[in-house]
């Protein structure tokens, strides 16, 4: 059998998906699994045990090349990728991602059977079966539930690592001076209404370091250092973040005592490496469990929970601003940290 799953992105959605492949390869142990998924977030994926391959939507060379107006060469390199992808013959293909532009590829690769997992934008009308899975709030609820639709064993959350993002991790924190316990502190999201303030992270590091004994780390993307080196401040924190590719963090996030972070895909590494993890969830649907993992949620659920993409609160954002330091360090699970 030859499987396709699409998951494009982003970072937190492709490690929730981690498990689907497993399960998939328990039921199907000879299948040929394939994921596509869009650049920049393959290195998961790629790392993925149970995925024989991945193919890599090139999304943003395409984009330059319409951006330049060559169309015609941007003709060209659809038409091959998708000759390619249907030229795989597969015969299941899962949209776990439920959007139009991931539907649209479960319906270009020619798959006989179509599956779409809580489609939205009008992409049910590509596939061929539907899954409306209920919610739970539970970690990676929807592939437990397309699990049990498929007769597949409970997808286990996991984050794969690979030798050289643990070798790079290691180099980091040694140049670092961080020799002991540290904690992996996930600050930044691309949406401001998901933000701690600023000023509660570093009281936070501060904390941590001071009464615990434990490095904090800051991780994040390159867009995101100027508000990590406000936070680092006098040597609050160890400011890693822009300095990792995935691989990388994800191997400091699996390496950390503790991982504290907000509705991000760094936190969500926490949850599927089994690390003692802390999400502080405000504007968006949090998940409230993860069974058989060291998890505890912070949200406040006020009225106007949850805005997602449109806040209401013409740029106040008090979603967070309410959770003190001490509520942070109290609601830590248990005995992550050293006494």
């Amino acid at each position: 059998m030859r499987i396709l799953i699409v998951r494009l992105s982003a970072l937190g959605d492709v490690v929730m998906a981690g498990g689907l492949p497993a399960a998939l390869r328990a039921r199907h142990p000879d299948a040929h699994i394939a994921w596509l998924v869009q650049e920049g977030f393959e290195a998961l994926p790629v790392a993925n045990p149970a995925v024989d391959e991945v193919i890599v939507w090139p999304r943003r060379r395409w984009q330059a090349l319409w951006r330049e107006r060559r169309y015609g060469a941007l003709w060209r390199a659809v038409r091959g990728f998708v000759k390619a992808l249907r030229a795989q013959r597969f015969e299941l293909a899962i949209d776990a991602q439920g959007l139009l532009k991931s539907a649209l590829w479960v319906r270009l690769s020619g798959a006989a059977e179509r599956l779409g997992v809580d489609p939205s934008e009008g992409s049910h009308w590509l596939m061929t079966r539907v899954l409306r899975t209920p919610s739970d709030k539970t970690f990676a609820a929807e592939y437990n539930h397309l699990a049990t639709a498929l007769g597949l064993p409970a997808p286990q959350p996991q984050l794969p690592l690979i030798d050289a993002g643990r070798r790079a991790a290691r180099a980091l924190l040694t140049d670092a001076g961080v020799t002991g316990a540290y904690a992996a502190l996930a600050p930044f999201t691309t949406r401001p209404q998901k933000h701690w303030p600023e000023a509660a992270w570093q009281a936070l590091a501060k904390r941590l370091r001071g009464e615990f004994g434990v490095t904090p780390v800051l991780l994040g993307g390159p867009t995101d250092r100027p508000a990590a080196g406000r936070i680092a401040g006098d040597g609050a924190a160890v400011d890693l973040a822009g300095r990792t590719d995935i691989p990388t963090a994800a191997a400091l996030v699996a390496g950390a005592r503790v991982v504290i972070g907000v509705d991000t895909g760094l936190t969500h590494m926490g949850v599927a490496a089994g690390v003692p993890t802390l999400a502080l969830f405000g504007s968006t649907c949090p998940y409230l469990a993860a069974p058989g993992r060291p998890l505890a949620v912070l949200y406040r659920g006020l009225p106007c929970a949850p805005c997602k993409r449109s806040p209401s609160c013409a740029g106040a954002h008090p979603c967070l601003g309410g959770i003190g330091v001490d509520a942070v360090l109290r609601a830590i699970p248990p005995e992550p940290l050293p006494n």
